[in-house]
């Protein structure tokens, strides 16, 4: 098999469809949280340190200033991120988990089964 055959066979894939449509769609997420951070919790956060824009926080150290500001807001972004895929993996999960436990027999297959079992003794 051509190396471009098989490259146009990876491609189109559903995995791959599928893991393109995540990656667009963890953009847009992305977008979400990074907005929530900076528009939401960045002024709140500069409100509890004396009214202070937070994201334009800086250190200096000698002539370089250190953007504490936008540091804090990335990781306040990653907190924020990592909770919501953590919560949308655990409800996942439990999902399937209950898809994958096998639901009590009924009483009539119950009686069947004894039945059987009987007749094969």
């Amino acid at each position: 098999m051509s190396f471009f055959k098989e490259f146009k066979e990876f491609i189109t894939k559903g995995d791959m469809m599928s893991m393109a449509v995540g990656i667009i769609i963890g953009g847009a997420f992305k977008a979400i949280i990074d907005s929530l951070v900076a528009d939401v919790f960045g002024p709140v956060i500069g409100l509890f340190m004396g009214g202070k824009d937070f994201s334009s926080m800086s250190v200096g150290v000698g002539d370089a200033q250190i953007m504490i500001g936008n540091f804090i807001q990335a990781i306040i972004t990653f907190l924020i991120t990592a909770l919501v895929i953590f919560i949308m993996m655990k409800q996942y999960n439990k999902m399937h988990k209950a898809e994958e436990e096998d639901p009590e027999p009924s009483d009539e297959v119950k009686l069947l089964t004894e039945i059987r079992d009987s007749l094969n003794k």
